[in-house]
């Protein structure tokens, strides 16, 4: 793709501006490092374009800060205080359902997952950002917490100028059939499998 220049000749009726402009579902899938990092660095791109960010993570414990989301709260902040920039809202969805285990059981898992998308679908449906973060949203779909012909129908029919990114292993083929891009992190190698665990400033 030497200076940007495509393959082929797109045949979908579109102007090349139209085309340029089209919001784009976009999984970052594997099992592989740098999925969230992916997402994250789009975010940052997104922020500097101006567009409104919601960042939505399924998984992670909510009590887990990670490096991006200060970042991002920053830049947040700095939107306000300057009006450089965009908005950018991180909400936690749930209490955190794989790697920091809560009491409660699987349902009250499920019923937070249902209530975390029935809120996105709610902004996407309002036009409320221009990026949406689905952090590590395959996971719910995966154990059946979401129903993905919904989630499927909800991205398809979205309107207005609003991408989507979605991260985590194993994304179901229906999402992979109508998503724009998808790019699967490949694991060769990784200090967990000498048995080291999680650094400051890489995994968080």
């Amino acid at each position: 793709m030497a200076q940007g220049q495509v393959p082929v000749t797109a045949a979908d009726g579109l102007t090349t501006r139209q085309r340029r402009n089209r919001p784009l579902l976009l999984i970052h899938g594997g099992t592989g490092k740098g999925k969230s990092t992916a997402a994250f660095g789009l975010a940052l791109r997104g922020w500097v374009q101006g567009w409104s960010i919601g960042v939505f993570q399924f998984v992670k414990s909510a009590k887990w800060r990670i490096g991006e989301q200060s970042a991002l709260e920053a830049l947040g902040r700095l939107h306000e205080e300057t009006g450089e920039g965009g908005p950018i809202e991180w909400h936690k969805m749930g209490s955190g359902w794989s790697w920091s285990r809560k009491a409660g059981s699987e349902e009250d898992h499920a019923a937070a997952a249902r209530e975390g998308w029935a809120e996105i679908r709610r902004r996407l449906e309002a036009e409320t950002h221009g990026l949406y973060v689905l952090d590590e949203f395959t996971y719910v779909l995966k154990w059946g917490w979401v129903d993905v012909d919904e989630v499927v129908a909800v991205l398809s029919a979205r309107t207005g100028h609003q991408h989507v990114v979605i991260t985590g292993r194993d994304p179901h083929p229906a999402l992979i059939e109508i998503a724009d891009v998808v790019t699967e992190m490949t694991k060769v190698k990784h200090p967990f499998d000498q048995g080291q665990k999680g650094q400051k400033g890489i995994e968080w």
